[in-house]
């Protein structure tokens, strides 16, 4: 008797496997095919992504217009002319020395390569494995030979730079149309949907927007910092190339942790075949110390909400998406895990015996739009107080 229930007991555990199995291979499946659609649209959906990260940043200004009594077309105009304004700025005082000493930079690089090998291959560690040699060569010539790829396929690829002014002015656009209409999304959205998607999927929605705010605006305004202080740590020591070190130091905060080491080592590279071991040495300081207060002080003082992933996991989503889409994976790669965390947390709040509260319907936040609804159409708050895709 007890050996034919624990072979049912072995059926029935082995059919609910074949069932999940089942169930996930289509969900892989499925999810193959959406990332080929995308791959397919790319030029559609690389300005969409640009526009809803300009959106991030700009959206507070646009809601503080809003919130006393501006209408949101002109509120959205005014934020998109300045935005425009500063970009420009940025690129007159900023993008144009970089590029005038990228080729410096560059070479400085290659060369703090090359005189770390030699000094590897000396006393005391006298390392002269020739793999080792040969990697190094070859990282080296793949970094000259990638750069000068990307400054000739800039300067003279016609259809590159064609491709890059419609996408900013599909972006610049999408931004306008976001910060105007996004908090008409989720009501409308709402309207849509049947049955009980019409709940989980606005509130998913929501979460997400807020995530994906959190950490644009968290990681512009930490890379800011971190750029401002590694570079007056770089000009007070005497390292060359301080303007561009520190873009790149602020473009690189995008990417967590690999980032940071990526800045870190090219500058402490610069510092060595500049000014020698000891500058180099205090640069490495700098940057250590900084790193040390971004992570301890500036983080937790700037994003109150993190996003809920390990370290480990941010490492781990990086490196994919480098391999998968080269920098525009890397970029893109942490807010997607984010993104993908809030979904899974949801469920796992729906699945869950003791289910957390639901969050307020849209029109039940307070704060959403304090005073008169400036547009003409009710029910058009958004229940965090950040526009969506429309």
């Amino acid at each position: 008797m007890s050996a034919t229930l624990s072979s049912a007991k072995t059926r029935a555990a082995l059919r609910t496997s074949a069932r999940v199995s089942v169930e996930m291979l289509v969900i892989l499946v499925m999810a193959g095919v959406v990332v080929w659609l995308l791959g397919q649209m790319w030029s559609i959906v690389w300005p969409l992504v640009i526009g809803l990260l300009l959106t991030t940043l700009t959206w507070p200004v646009a809601r503080f217009l809003r919130r006393h009594g501006w209408h949101p077309a002109l509120a959205s105009s005014v934020v998109t002319v300045l935005f425009l304004l500063v970009a420009a700025g940025v690129v007159a005082l900023i993008a144009v020395p970089v590029a005038s000493q990228s080729g410096e930079l560059t070479t400085g690089v290659t060369d703090g390569i090359g005189k770390v090998r030699e000094w590897a291959a000396g006393p005391p560690l006298n390392i002269g494995d020739d793999q080792i040699t040969g990697a190094l060569d070859t990282g080296a010539s793949r970094l000259q030979d990638s750069v000068g790829s990307v400054v000739t396929a800039a300067v003279t690829g016609l259809s590159t730079v064609v491709n890059g002014v419609v996408t900013a002015v599909l972006a610049l656009f999408l931004m306008f149309f976001f910060l105007k209409d996004g908090p008409k999304f989720l009501p409308w959205l709402t309207r849509q949907l049947p049955g009980r998607l019409a709940t989980d999927l606005p509130i998913v929605t929501a979460r997400s927007w807020d995530t994906l705010g959190a950490f644009v605006r968290s990681q512009a305004f930490v890379g800011l910092l971190d750029a401002v202080f590694i570079g007056l740590g770089l000009w007070i020591v005497g390292v060359p190339l301080v303007l561009p070190l520190a873009v790149l130091t602020f473009v690189s905060a995008f990417v967590p942790i690999v980032g940071a080491l990526f800045a870190g080592f090219v500058a402490v590279l610069i510092a060595l075949v500049s000014n020698g071991p000891m500058d180099a040495l205090i640069v490495l300081g700098i940057i250590v110390l900084v790193q040390q207060l971004e992570g301890n002080v500036f983080q937790p003082m700037i994003q109150s909400r993190g996003l809920g992933l390990h370290a480990a996991v941010v490492l781990l989503a990086v490196t994919l998406g480098a391999s998968l889409a080269g920098i525009v994976g890397s970029l893109l790669a942490v807010p997607v895990a984010a993104l993908i965390g809030v979904g899974w947390t949801y469920v796992r709040e729906q699945l869950s015996d003791e289910r957390p509260e639901p969050d307020r319907e849209p029109d039940a936040d307070p704060d959403a739009q304090p005073g008169p609804d400036p547009d003409p159409e009710p029910a058009t708050v958004h229940p965090q107080g950040g526009p969506a895709v429309s």
